[in-house]
């Protein structure tokens, strides 16, 4: 990896593409290394919040539709 992509920040929308990645164990060690070393706190912390908040979400409805069935 250069030292030019090094020094350049992650944008809050690659956090949360990697939030995403790394909820469904997709995330490369390349991406990862990257985040760790140029991503700042906040950005990752909002994306892992609001992944969290979807994924809940969307294991409420799957049991809501699947409570309607019964």
């Amino acid at each position: 990896m250069s030292e030019q992509s090094n020094k350049e920040s992650v944008s809050f929308l690659t956090a949360l593409r990697s939030a995403f990645a790394g909820l469904l164990g997709v995330q490369s060690n390349a991406n990862r290394e990257r985040d760790f070393n140029s991503g700042k706190f906040w950005h990752f912390f909002m994306a892992g919040v609001i992944v969290t908040v979807l994924f809940l979400g969307a294991v409420g409805l799957v049991v809501k539709f699947m409570m309607m069935g019964t």
